[in-house]
């Protein structure tokens, strides 16, 4: 297959790559002008080989649309050694400048549309050009630490945690790129990703399922307070939530982590602070009254549920709240 062939790159193409250059370092006019002269487009199809392995790479390639891959042949098989999409440069990593054969293919993954400056144009600019050198030891600085991190987790990381990692730091290419490509790329067969991501994406329906069951508990409580029945039970209020009891004890143990007495207690008295706190309120009501309008049958058990939740006694808390008012 013909290799892409390169064309004068267009005025809106340099444009927004010179935006985007001006964005890590204010580049010269000169620089300018030299970019604008040199800069050249190609457009490659799915699957097109941008640069052989073993052959030299002659651009750094700037990709504006699409994705690329390096891959790299062991034993007879092909392995992906990077992947990157729009907005990010790209080269031989073990031929960088063009100065050594290309370990890796430069492919794509999706139809691109690049932009690319000639690794020879490069050359002369690093010689006379200092911001080019600045932006280009950014760029650098950058991939290095990318592939670092990628190394350290490819290498000792477990299956799902190679997974967590790609899918935080690459967030959507997983459901954009083959998992093929993806599997290669973080060592794993392509079975054993489709597995761990099922998994994973089953793991945040979960996840978003307690969190609303979490919330309609809450606001039963906060809202309809329900804390206020004597009677309340767990059996009682699994039942106005229509859950489990079994769901419901989970959630309270595991979530709130509170056993059901101790979190319906909690809102009583939270409730019964809340209404020794607004002024006046102790003239109408009496503690007591308080306690048994916010569901305590027993005035013995409140006081003591009381200060084993504040450290004080209702009376004491209620002086503490006039002495710093």
């Amino acid at each position: 297959m013909p290799h892409p062939i390169p064309k004068k790159g267009s005025k809106a193409d340099l444009d927004y790559l010179l935006q985007l250059m001006n964005m890590i370092f204010p580049i010269s006019d000169l620089l300018k002008q030299e970019i604008t002269e040199h800069l050249v487009s190609f457009e490659v199809k799915k699957d097109e080989v941008l640069v052989e392995e073993n052959s030299y790479c002659h651009y750094m390639y700037f990709i504006l649309k699409g994705a690329l891959m390096g891959r790299t042949t062991y034993n007879g098989k092909k392995i992906v050694t990077y992947m990157s999409i729009e907005n990010e440069f790209v080269s031989s990593i073990s031929g960088l400048h063009g100065t050594n054969v290309s370990k890796e293919e430069i492919s794509a993954i999706e139809d691109c549309s690049i932009i690319a400056i000639h690794n020879d144009v490069l050359q002369r600019l690093f010689l006379t050009q200092f911001d080019i050198n600045y932006l280009f030891r950014v760029m650098v600085e950058k991939y290095y630490m990318d592939a670092q991190e990628r190394t350290h987790i490819v290498r000792v990381g477990s299956a799902k945690e190679r997974f967590l990692y790609f899918a935080q730091t690459k967030p959507g290419y997983m459901e954009r790129l083959p998992l093929e490509y993806v599997a290669s790329l973080l060592d794993m067969k392509p079975l054993t990703l489709i597995n761990i991501k099922k998994q994973h994406e089953l793991n945040i329906v979960k996840d978003k399922e307690t969190a609303d069951f979490c919330v309609a508990i809450e606001r039963c409580m906060a809202e309809c307070e329900l804390f206020k029945d004597k009677d309340i039970s767990l059996q009682s209020l699994s039942k106005y939530l229509n859950f489990s009891t079994h769901k419901l004890s989970s959630l309270l143990n595991n979530q709130f982590q509170q056993k059901f007495i101790d979190f319906v207690n909690t809102h009583r008295i939270n409730h019964i602070k809340a209404q020794i706190a607004v002024p006046g309120n102790l003239k109408y009501y009496t503690i007591a009254t308080l306690a048994n309008n916010a569901g305590f049958s027993s005035r013995s058990a409140f006081y003591k549920v009381f200060k084993k939740m504040v450290g004080m006694s209702p009376v004491e808390y209620a002086k503490s709240l006039a002495f710093n008012s």
